[in-house]
């Protein structure tokens, strides 16, 4: 099953890079497999330093902001407990890991990770449709070099009346930094 979490990994300079990362993952959250891009700072960041931190969170604002950037300024970290890593402070649940393999023969890097310890600081929100329209949306600005503009657009427009029915402030947000990113982008509205 895959899993839309956000994760956390260390350069080589010790600086910590925030991406979300839908990895696959065993119901019992024993092993995890990431499937980073080999241009990616998380599979450059594992490679080097070969333990992170997957976390299960509900801000939509903070995935939204880490799919299309580094996010500046960072949110509230601790140190993790069992391996050298940070978990978010405002994360559900958090759960630490250390790469057992790494395939890197194709383009989707494989990275099998076992996970070393695992904690919760507080309840998941619940479901809620504008912040899986917003997930969608991330998923959508992150593949606006690959997919069909009008596909885009169109999603985006499907995904906007669900927040603004269902979402609250943080949501709305969020999709709107989203679409404020896609209508940046060269590709999707060249000059005239």
């Amino acid at each position: 099953m895959i899993l839309e979490g956000i994760v956390t990994s260390i350069s080589a300079a010790g600086a910590v890079n925030i991406a979300p990362m839908g990895p696959i993952v065993d119901a019992a959250m024993r092993h995890i497999v990431l499937r980073p891009f080999a241009s990616a700072d998380t599979f450059r960041n594992l490679r080097d330093h070969p333990e992170g931190v997957l976390h299960v969170s509900d801000d939509v604002l903070l995935l939204a902001r880490a799919a299309v950037g580094k996010v500046e300024p960072a949110p509230p970290m601790f140190a993790a407990e069992r391996v050298k890593g940070w978990v978010l402070a405002d994360a559900c649940r958090y759960h630490e890991f250390r790469v057992v393999s790494i395939d890197d023969r194709e383009e989707r890097v494989r990275i099998d990770a076992d996970v070393v310890h695992s904690g919760r600081l507080r309840d998941f929100f619940g479901f809620n449709r504008a912040k899986h329209a917003v997930v969608e949306a991330a998923i959508l600005a992150t593949r606006t070099a690959l997919l069909p503009a009008d596909e885009i657009a169109a999603d985006f427009r499907k995904l906007k009346v669900i927040v603004m029915k269902t979402g609250g402030a943080v949501e709305h947000e969020a999709f709107a930094f989203l679409e404020d990113y896609v209508a940046r982008q060269p590709r999707l509205f060249p000059e005239s």
